[in-house]
């Protein structure tokens, strides 16, 4: 696609339906109204207040953790109130899009108590350089706090790199028990498809960090053995579907971003070919131009900057179950694909006028939104449910 066409393609998808407004003085324990591009009416419970939140999972009791940029890690209640801040937690320097990133539990988090957490490093020897690391860790909960005991890195970035940008460190577990990370390319686009680095690429370890013998490259040794896909750009978001399918989005350069679906030792193709351009203006061939590598089950132009994925598996919207959503970051909506077998369309936006960073389905199906605001000052937790 031409400089041209994407840019007449840019105004043509940017004519969207109006989305229900709330005023940004809305507080805790107050409702907003949302309705979305499909007509369909959402109530917004304000349960909480953040600095710059990034991440959220659910515990077993129905209580939930939420991690921080800046470096803290909540315990909130079972109504999303805070609790308390979590001890021991990693220390962390926030700088540009790194800090505290991702956590999620283990599967059989009631037996073993394990969470796992990503974060950004610096090296020590030279704190200009950086990457993320995955950490696993024990909770230990009081009904009034908690604390992580025998932390252990398990993973890391490799080689650490210059910058503050596209570190990734998403994370899902899938239905065999290991686990997915996704490894951004850190703004230096060549580590996508260098297979020396295990940037820009999505990684499959077990749950103690080990290569596994079934990934794609196991055998050539190094950070290699861990590499299930490459050729991506910026990842920050990753979920299975209930039919075992494996879903990441990833921010495109300038426009072009992007819904894939993950498969085994697939290459993506970045950065030589993407549905958008580099920032620069110069061209970037589109998927459909070099069919050797996979191409995206949905793009973006214009963009949408995603942020979290979250493959809705309840029944509280049950018209909803198997849909894909995705937080748009520059877009300011929540996003929902519709996703059959293979496929993926866009179905629908919903907005409020704030930055949408993540999204976690509660335990009674609800579907729980962390805003982001830029500069890390606020960002509220909303639980949205169908206004009737």
């Amino acid at each position: 696609m031409s400089v041209q066409s994407k840019f007449l393609a840019s105004v043509a998808s940017a004519v969207l339906l109006a989305a229900g407004c709330a005023s940004a003085q809305n507080d805790v324990g107050e409702t907003i109204s949302v309705t979305g591009s499909d007509g369909v009416e959402l109530t917004g419970e304000i349960l909480e207040q953040f600095e710059g939140p990034w991440a959220m999972t659910f515990l077993p009791d129905e209580r939930a953790l939420v991690t921080e940029k800046a470096g803290g890690i909540w315990l909130l209640d079972t109504d999303g109130s805070k609790i308390a801040e979590i001890t021991n937690a990693p220390s962390v320097t926030a700088r540009g899009q790194g800090g505290m990133g991702d956590i999620i539990t283990h599967p059989t988090f009631e037996k073993n108590g394990l969470v796992y957490l990503s974060y950004v490093e610096r090296d020590p020897e030279d704190d200009d350089y950086s990457g993320a690391v995955v950490e696993k860790a024990e909770l230990s909960l009081t009904a009034d706090g908690g604390s992580l005991v025998n932390r252990e890195i398990i993973w890391r970035q490799s080689p650490k790199m210059t910058g503050n940008g596209h570190y990734g460190h998403r994370m899902v577990f899938a239905p065999d028990g290991n686990l997915f990370i996704t490894s951004s390319d850190r703004q230096h686009f060549t580590p996508a498809q260098n297979m020396a680095s295990n940037m820009g690429k999505i990684v499959r370890v077990s749950p103690d960090g080990e290569a596994l013998e079934d990934n794609p490259f196991y055998g050539q040794g190094g950070v290699t053995d861990t590499i299930w896909s490459l050729g991506h750009r910026n990842m920050l978001g990753i979920d299975f579907d209930a039919e075992g399918r494996l879903w990441a989005q990833e921010m495109g350069p300038r426009h072009g971003d992007e819904l894939n679906l993950i498969k085994r030792g697939e290459n993506y193709g970045y950065p030589f070919v993407s549905e958008g351009d580099h920032y620069n203006g110069t061209q970037i061939p589109d998927h459909s131009e070099m069919p050797i590598y996979s191409a995206p089950a949905e793009s973006w132009v214009p963009a949408i900057s995603p942020g979290g994925l979250m493959v809705y598996k309840g029944s509280l919207f049950a018209d909803w179950s198997g849909d894909a959503f995705i937080g748009g970051l520059s877009s300011k909506a929540l996003i929902r694909v519709d996703l059959d077998g293979e496929k993926a369309e866009e179905a629908a936006r919903y907005e409020w006028d704030r930055r949408v960073r993540e999204m976690e389905q509660g335990p009674e199906g609800a579907i729980y939104v962390l805003e982001d605001v830029r500069g890390g000052e606020g960002g509220r937790l909303i639980r949205f449910t169908p206004a009737s």
